[in-house]
């Protein structure tokens, strides 16, 4: 069962798929359902494809796919047996009405011009800024987002936070980069993580597993590896990517 917004989204990128041949960008979907932020598309994109209604592609910007409508709109879609019409003189049938098939055709057309950021990027929230020294609570701003090769990006809901602070440095993690995380609540042992300690505040650590405790790892040997009991920390996402400004 859909919500409403959802429903309303599924049905704006179905329209513009058939119509366009490729899917619209985050600022056109919050325009067309009068959302104040593009984490809020993001959040109802993530939805639609848990529940295999939508499928994004991999390694393409702005590349939406419709896997199915609910069931009242895919009955209206369905369509009516086609009937051939008699031939009249000159070989040409009158009234043909040519099955059309959906998909992404147009943009294999020579000569149609693609929008700019189809070429390989795709926007994802920027939540705020991340203590990589002193722990302090990320910010989840959702109305801003950044724009990010499709490249460094895998399966998955990611998001990007803005590092403050030089304990990662040693990672090559700077004060001011822009890291981005894949949503997760596990990662393998000595991966940098993202990680909620006490449900108060937040870090990019690297994270330890030493028998029933968790240690939260800095790359930076004036700060020190704080240990946790395992139910004090919880994973919230690991470093896939980095994006850097000069």
């Amino acid at each position: 069962m859909l919500t409403r917004k959802q429903h309303e989204l599924l049905v704006f990128i179905d329209k513009q798929l058939r119509t366009t041949g490729y899917s619209p960008s985050f600022e056109e979907m919050k325009e067309a359902l009068n959302l104040r932020s593009k984490s809020g598309i993001h959040r109802l994109i993530t939805a639609l494809e848990e529940r295999g209604f939508l499928r994004r592609r991999a390694h393409r910007a702005r590349a939406l796919e419709v896997i199915r409508l609910p069931e009242n709109l895919a009955a209206a879609r369905r369509p009516t047996p086609a009937v051939a019409a008699p031939a009249v003189p000159g070989g040409r049938e009158g009234g043909f009405a040519p099955n059309v098939i959906r998909g992404n055709f147009a943009a294999h057309l020579s000569g149609v011009q693609k929008p700019a950021n189809e070429a390989g990027a795709v926007e994802i929230p920027l939540y705020g800024r991340i203590a990589a020294g002193l722990p302090i609570e990320a910010l989840r701003d959702g109305g801003t987002s950044v724009e990010v090769p499709a490249a460094l990006l895998a399966g998955g809901e990611h998001y990007a936070l803005e590092v403050a602070g030089d304990s990662m440095i040693e990672a090559g993690i700077l004060d001011g980069d822009t890291v981005l995380i894949r949503r997760s609540d596990t990662a393998e042992n000595g991966s940098i993580v993202v990680a909620l300690v006490d449900d108060a505040e937040v870090t990019l650590k690297r994270l330890r597993r030493r028998g029933n405790s968790i240690a939260l790892e800095p790359a930076n040997k004036t700060y020190e590896t704080r240990i946790f009991g395992p139910d004090r920390v919880k994973v919230q996402g690991r470093l896939v990517g980095l994006l850097r400004k000069y």
